[in-house]
């Protein structure tokens, strides 16, 4: 077995591999970060992320088919569509805290 394929083997099944496959992406953390403070409407989410329309749409529907982010629709008028964290993804705010504290002390202070 080559050395490639003994790390492959001893990472495959790591949960921090996983976890940051599934979420670790600059976009899919982004919406999850903001998602924290509460529901959000598709153009509130725009604006706070940063992201355009084709991206943050790729990314919701991704992230709500992973079972991070549901979405629900006020059907008023005008016509409404929310976003906002699952209890699966409520439950990665704590890492996000520790991801915070690790920046505050580790890149935030050298700059």
């Amino acid at each position: 077995m080559s050395s490639d394929a003994t790390l492959e083997a001893k990472y495959d099944g790591c949960p921090v591999i996983k976890t940051l496959e599934e979420v670790g992406s600059r976009w899919r953390m982004t919406v999850i970060h903001v998602l924290r403070e509460g529901e959000l409407r598709f153009n509130e989410l725009k604006r706070a992320t940063g992201a355009n329309s084709q991206t943050l749409s790729r990314v919701l529907d991704d992230l709500g088919e992973k079972g991070y982010v549901e979405r629900r629709v006020d059907e008023g008028s005008p016509v409404a569509v929310y976003y906002s964290l699952t209890p699966k993804g409520r439950e990665l705010l704590s890492a996000f805290d520790e991801i915070s504290e690790w920046g505050e002390k580790w890149i935030l202070d050298e700059e």
